[in-house]
């Protein structure tokens, strides 16, 4: 009798201390996959719908709800930079600012297209769709970071913050519209109630969203010398989402998928992330 409960606490210790070499493994293949200069900081991710009108703006609220759930299982924070409703249904367009160690390392995983394939709730045939949204994803630069931005090259507008359904929320005008005349970039903040405040963070998200053309315009250079050619356009996605006649998730990139794609829709991204970080890591070593 006492050599089955020795056996049994053996077994127990046992399967802790493989828990916890897991565990090591892997906080250091995170640690070697999240090397990149700017994996630490905090992302930036930005929203915009396909040309599918309801059905796209409402994919698109769909995937914002997605990377908020993600970001609230990781214990990191969110502030709504900006969030424009669709005329009907979901979003025409939003940017959020997620802040936590590895933010921009693990989420630059999401950039691209995503395609979701459902029944539409917004169409009375109950015919079956396939609509696109676009993710972009940038790292948070901050005033210590030199990307370079001459002022003349800068329209400044203000104007009233907004809330829900277009209602004035401030009386002043402290939300900030930048336009850099050169690229055509627009930035919006109306995050705070200070107008100062407003126009340093959009400067800054201008600063990130120069910095990703510049990784896109890279990216191209490094596929044209390789010979690889990549429509950047609808129907290139990265992901898709099947919700009917079967329920599916698949990375295009990667191949991983999940068949459970509600628990997917509400957060639980970590496996394509991983997957997608792996196999970043194994093409870099090959270079």
């Amino acid at each position: 009798m006492l050599k089955v409960e020795n056996d049994e606490e053996f077994a127990l210790e046992c399967e802790k201390e493989i828990d916890l070499f897991t565990k090591d493994i892997t906080s250091f293949e995170n640690e070697m996959y999240l090397s990149g200069p700017y994996d630490k900081s905090n992302a930036i991710i930005d929203f915009h719908p396909g040309a599918a009108g309801t059905e796209a703006h409402d994919w698109a609220n769909m995937l914002y709800r997605m990377y908020l759930r993600y970001a609230d299982k990781h214990n990191f924070k969110v502030d709504v930079l900006d969030y424009i409703e669709g005329e009907e249904a979901g979003l025409s367009s939003a940017t959020i600012l997620i802040k936590g160690k590895n933010a921009y390392g693990l989420l630059k995983a999401e950039r691209g297209v995503h395609r979701l394939v459902r029944i539409s709730p917004f169409d009375a045939s109950g015919c079956r769709h396939t609509s696109f949204a676009s993710v972009n994803v940038m790292p948070q630069f901050n005033n210590e970071v030199n990307i370079e931005i001459a002022e003349k090259d800068l329209k400044v507008d203000t104007y009233r913050s907004q809330g829900a359904g277009g209602q004035n929320v401030n009386k002043t005008e402290s939300a900030v519209r930048i336009t850099h005349i050169p690229t055509g970039i627009v930035v919006t903040c109306q995050v705070e109630r200070s107008q100062i405040q407003n126009r340093e963070i959009a400067m800054n998200l201008l600063k990130s969203r120069l910095f990703a053309r510049m990784e896109e315009e890279r990216i191209k250079k490094l596929q044209a010398i390789n010979g690889e050619k990549k429509d950047i356009e609808w129907g290139s996605q990265i992901r898709s989402y099947v919700f009917c006649p079967y329920t599916l998730v698949k990375d295009h990139r990667t191949s991983y998928e999940e068949k459970d794609v509600y628990k997917v829709m509400d957060g639980d991204i970590d496996n394509f992330i991983f997957e997608y970080l792996k196999m970043e890591f194994r093409n870099a070593r090959k270079l």
